[in-house]
């Protein structure tokens, strides 16, 4: 069967057919065009820049270069919705050298940054967007130096094997807590820089993620589902009482892990190994959430270092999987529309809509339209497409010549040393990029 990105409609509707994947579709995407009143904020349209880290910033933590510019093309692509990506709140929480570092030091920076998005964007289309900064702790993936330097919740066999991480690795509570406390601080950084609102981090395994799957882990940070989202929950609580009332606490949330308990978050408590997708765990920590005050969340599944496929469904990439990406596609939606009817007034974000090509306005317009999420959340299509969002709102369609493709050129770049993601097929740079890496190779 074709595992090729959507160029035609038709293509689409043929395959949500034939696999009976049940995603919605309409053909009219005016909603898409809609506001939304968040508080005493209005959000322009339904369309979001999704976090993607780009490993290249300076090495004090603050944006570059290429940084900027990728920010640039967000900024003029017309999203009402910029979320700003991956920034460490600790040193030794670092996915990489040159990942982004919020820190007292370079405040200045940052706010620079935000100014100059947020002007690009009210000059070339009239529109301001929120930006929410992403606070994270790298958790099992920190390498701030460049050599892998983990610190994890607990060793899991699904990923160790019969090699488990030096104890040592593993985080004590009292570490924990002091991540804790360094997410407010970011969080209240993030504020003093000009961001609309903070990411409390807690999707894709890195630590405050990993912690949801906790099952086997002592102390007030594992076992019980209340211990297990303990790092979530007080850090947001942190940041909602040191940050203004105005100022906007979320988080990018993983509410399925792809792994079986005791070892994955949203499956089956039965031991049955079960890949299942389990609302239950996400839709209370949701409830959560919403009852502290928390208004918009992003919501996403799966591990990308792991098994890429449940989170940004791929039609080329490293490994053979055992569905169609169109299965994996369904299952995210579908699943966030299930959890959206247990916060019917909190704003949701969806994810994995890049693999649908020029499908995605109308899938994205159907789900806001029957109450599924309010807002369509795009990842690698921003890499590819920055201006998506302006043709969908101008024209009511996305053009088959700029849609990615989903080919995972730019995750190859990102995983060789010093790489720093792009499209290496629309996108010139990154094509003379992809092709003095590769042709080493």
């Amino acid at each position: 069967m074709q595992r090729k990105v959507y160029t035609t409609i038709q293509d689409f509707k043929t395959q949500n057919a034939e696999l009976d994947a049940k995603i919605l579709f309409q053909e009219n995407t005016d909603i898409l065009k809609k506001e939304y009143k968040l508080g005493d904020k209005v959000i322009k349209n339904r369309l979001t820049c999704q976090a993607m880290e780009g490993c290249d910033g300076k090495f004090d933590g603050t944006p570059d270069e290429l940084t900027i510019r990728r920010y640039d093309r967000l900024a003029e692509g017309g999203s009402a919705i910029i979320w700003y990506e991956a920034t460490a709140v600790m040193e030794e929480g670092r996915a990489n050298p040159r990942q982004l570092y919020i820190n007292e030091n370079n405040l200045d920076a940052f706010k620079a940054h935000v100014e100059r998005i947020k002007e690009k964007a009210l000059k070339t289309n009239g529109i301001e967007p929120l930006i929410f900064m992403q606070a994270t702790h790298s958790g099992r993936y920190s390498k701030p130096q460049g050599t892998p330097a983990p610190i994890i919740a607990y060793n899991n066999p699904l990923f160790e094997k019969d090699n488990p991480i030096d104890k040592s690795r593993i985080a004590t509570d009292d570490y924990i807590d002091s991540v804790k406390e360094n997410l407010i601080k970011g969080s209240m950084l993030s504020e003093k820089a000009g961001f609309d609102g903070v990411d409390i981090k807690c999707c894709h395994r890195y630590l405050n993620s990993e912690l949801l799957s906790a099952y086997t882990r002592e102390g007030k940070y594992g076992g019980s589902l209340e211990n297990r989202t303990r790092l979530l929950r007080e850090s947001v609580k942190g940041a909602m009482e040191i940050c203004s009332k105005d100022f906007l606490v979320s988080s990018r949330l993983n509410v399925y892990d792809g792994f079986p308990y005791p070892y994955g978050f949203g499956v089956k408590q039965d031991n049955s190994g079960s890949l299942d997708f389990d609302p239950t765990e996400g839709a209370w920590l949701l409830k959560e959430l919403y009852n502290m005050g928390m208004k918009i969340i992003n919501i996403t599944m799966g591990n990308p270092y792991v098994n890429p496929h449940v989170n940004r469904p791929f039609a080329l990439g490293g490994y053979e999987i055992g569905e169609h990406p169109l299965t994996g596609v369904g299952r995210m939606l579908n699943g966030i529309a299930e959890l959206k009817k247990e916060v019917p007034d909190m704003a949701i974000i969806s994810s994995a809509l890049s693999y649908l090509g020029v499908a995605a306005p109308g899938v994205c317009a159907a789900y806001i339209e029957n109450g599924g999420f309010d807002f369509g959340g795009f990842g690698r299509t921003i890499l590819a497409y920055p201006d998506y969002a302006k043709d969908i709102l101008e024209l009511g369609e996305m053009k088959k010549e700029k849609i990615c493709i989903a080919c995972s050129k730019c995750s190859q770049i990102m995983r060789t040393p010093g790489g720093t993601p792009g499209c290496a097929v629309r996108d010139k740079l990154y094509t003379d990029i992809y092709r003095e890496i590769f042709s080493k190779k």
